[in-house]
């Protein structure tokens, strides 16, 4: 095991810069994901550090060691990545074996490690099956076994559940997460999906246009966005923006909506964000917010996802279900703001106000 640097890490094609001065550490030991759009230099980052990407400049060490110059194979790192890259004439047992096969590892001694790794996947009772026979989850537990047996001090995950249907990649995120902690291997995880680095991460990275944009515990990232673009990104249904002007400790905006509350200690032009959760619905129009219709309801189980628009401006609300028992779509409601939970950013960068 041990911890991970990039230290001003730069990556140029042709006269595009994918990645700028990227200063990040991982911690021995630590599950952390690194989380963005399309293009934003996730995977060209942890394509550098697996050794398949050579970077521009700066520094990249595992450990004490500088391996910026070296091959992926002398980096002591295992890589999973979306396709499961499985050798379809063999069996389970030899998948997973096989890395320590090319070691010259003795057969007997591989077969019987490879039977260890299997029997701690639950895959035990498939090991003579051929990757054909395999489900889905199933062939991604295969991988992850290939890229355990062999021991790493650091594991790389390239968006590893993207090929699996909702229910299996819930099922397999939870296994995946079990085998880090059992293990302890220090591990970056790449995905878009801002559930998945929600759910899995120690730590979590948001990119954007090649840089960080914000870094730290799921907890951090979600109540403390750092900008408006983390703001919406993090959080599904995503939160709630709405530009307007503070004056005297009451924000109001151009389509109507209005919040005076203790909270606000800014001036000037800013951007009001609510987190779906922290949008009280009433259907006694008492708002302290703003009124505003029911355009849609989408119920998910004992929560139900509520679009309202209020003056020109859509909103979500997340509520529970119960909570709707006089509001149909088409009702008029009152909305209000959840206690010290609105965040406050400047207009103009997008960054938020203290």
């Amino acid at each position: 095991m041990a911890n991970v640097t990039f230290s001003k890490v730069n990556k140029m094609y042709g006269s595009s810069r994918i990645v700028s001065d990227l200063d990040l550490e991982l911690p021995d030991g630590s599950f952390t994901v690194m989380v963005g759009p399309s293009g934003c230099g996730k995977s060209t980052s942890l394509r550098m550090l697996a050794g398949l990407e050579p970077i521009t400049s700066g520094e990249i060490k595992i450990g004490e060691r500088v391996v910026t110059d070296l091959e992926p194979k002398d980096r002591d790192i295992a890589m999973v990545f979306q396709n499961y890259a499985l050798y379809p004439h063999l069996s389970v047992r030899e998948n997973i074996a096989f890395p320590l096969r090319a070691t010259k590892t003795p057969r007997a001694l591989a077969l019987k490690r490879a039977d260890e790794v299997a029997d701690s996947l639950g895959l035990a009772h498939l090991a003579a099956r051929k990757p054909k026979d395999l489900s889905g989850g199933q062939q991604q537990r295969v991988a992850i076994g290939r890229a355990i047996i062999r021991q790493p001090s650091v594991f790389l995950f390239d968006e590893p559940l993207s090929n699996l249907d909702a229910k299996l990649r819930v099922e397999t995120r939870t296994e995946l997460l079990q085998i880090q902690r059992r293990l302890g291997i220090t591990s970056l995880y790449v995905t878009h999906d801002q559930e998945e680095a929600m759910t899995l991460s120690d730590r979590i990275i948001v990119m954007r246009e090649g840089q960080i944009a914000q870094q730290g515990t799921p907890l951090e990232v979600y109540s403390r966005p750092t900008s408006t673009f983390v703001a919406e990104f993090v959080g599904s249904p995503k939160m709630n923006l709405i530009d307007g002007g503070i004056e005297r400790g009451i924000f109001t905006s151009d389509s109507g909506i209005r919040l005076e509350t203790q909270e606000i200690g800014a001036t000037g032009l800013v951007t009001l964000g609510i987190r779906p959760d922290d949008l009280l619905i009433s259907s006694s129009p008492e708002p302290t917010l703003s009124l505003a219709t029911v355009e849609l309801i989408e119920l998910l189980g004992p929560r139900a996802i509520v679009t309202l628009r209020a003056h020109d401006r859509v909103l979500t609300s997340v509520v529970g279900a119960a909570q709707l028992a006089n509001v149909r779509e088409g009702s008029i409601v009152g909305l209000s703001v959840r206690k010290n939970s609105s965040h406050l950013f400047d207009q103009a960068s997008g960054s938020r106000l203290p």
